[in-house]
């Protein structure tokens, strides 16, 4: 009952018409800086911080903005996945396996909508489940030792059986150069350099958002200058809107299926 009270006078705040504006110019703004490649949500927020300063933003003002910048931002790397086959930030990877084909088919809106529909349930449940659950899952997560993480990580790579399509050989290189990129850096457990090469910008490692962005906007580079040598690469264009209301229903089932599983991985500290 005190978690509902405290609940409420949140919205309290949070429903004004100053907060409410504010919260639209974030997500405005975090949108157009999550479209861009490279800048993902904590870069967009990193960004507009002195903005809130030079306003002159009460703190929960403040706040709300700066998180509507990261609502925003977290859905602008879906546009340029759609619409590019480049992901914005990591978990916009994943959208240019189907958001680019459905592009290239001429479905480009009703990917972009599809992928805001699903991303609003997800932050739905994510909020809800937060508030009720969260005493129980901060001690759950806190049981999660070494070997609960082993397993976890023997069953991503099990994984990786499934998903291998035609052609296994191309899954496992990948994997393998996956390893390669992951050990670079320091040893957080021994504190031991591997494969830093007494370089210092290596000490941390190898940027996962630099990674996919580099690896991905290379090759859809490359495509490009192939196609306008040759006799040119098809343009992907916006379509208008077809989709009805059965079409976003039906979307509902699997949204509520990845939102749950997203939940309870994003629970877990460092997964």
């Amino acid at each position: 009952m005190e978690t509902l009270n405290f609940l409420m006078q949140g919205f309290a705040v949070a429903l004004t018409p100053e907060n409410l504006m504010f919260a639209l110019l974030g997500c405005f703004l975090g949108t157009l800086i999550g479209a861009l490649p490279g800048l993902g949500p904590a870069n967009g927020v990193a960004i507009l911080i002195p903005l809130a300063f030079t306003l002159g933003l009460k703190p929960e003002t403040a706040l709300i903005m700066l998180t509507s910048v990261y609502a925003g931002a977290m859905y602008g790397g879906r546009i340029s996945s759609i619409l590019l086959n480049i992901p914005g930030d990591e978990p916009a990877m994943m959208t240019c396996l189907d958001g680019y084909p459905m592009a290239q088919s001429g479905r480009a809106a009703e990917a972009l909508a599809i992928s805001a529909v699903a991303s609003f349930i997800g932050s739905v449940i994510a909020t809800i489940g937060l508030i009720l659950l969260a005493p129980w899952l901060a001690k759950f997560a806190l049981t999660f030792g070494p070997a609960e993480y082993f397993a976890l990580f023997v069953l991503a790579f099990a994984t990786l059986g499934g998903i291998t399509g035609k052609n296994p050989v191309k899954t496992i290189l990948a994997a393998a150069i996956g390893l390669m990129m992951a050990t670079v850096g320091i040893d957080m457990n021994t504190g031991v350099q591997r494969f830093t090469f007494n370089t210092l910008e290596l000490y941390e490692g190898v940027d996962f958002i630099i990674l996919i962005v580099g690896l991905f906007a290379i090759s859809e580079l490359l495509f490009f200058i192939e196609a306008h040598a040759g006799e040119g690469r098809k343009m992907i264009a916006m379509n208008k809107l077809k989709m009805k209301w059965k079409d976003f229903t039906s979307v509902f089932p699997t949204s509520l299926r990845g939102s749950v599983i997203g939940f309870l991985a994003g629970v877990l500290p460092g997964a």
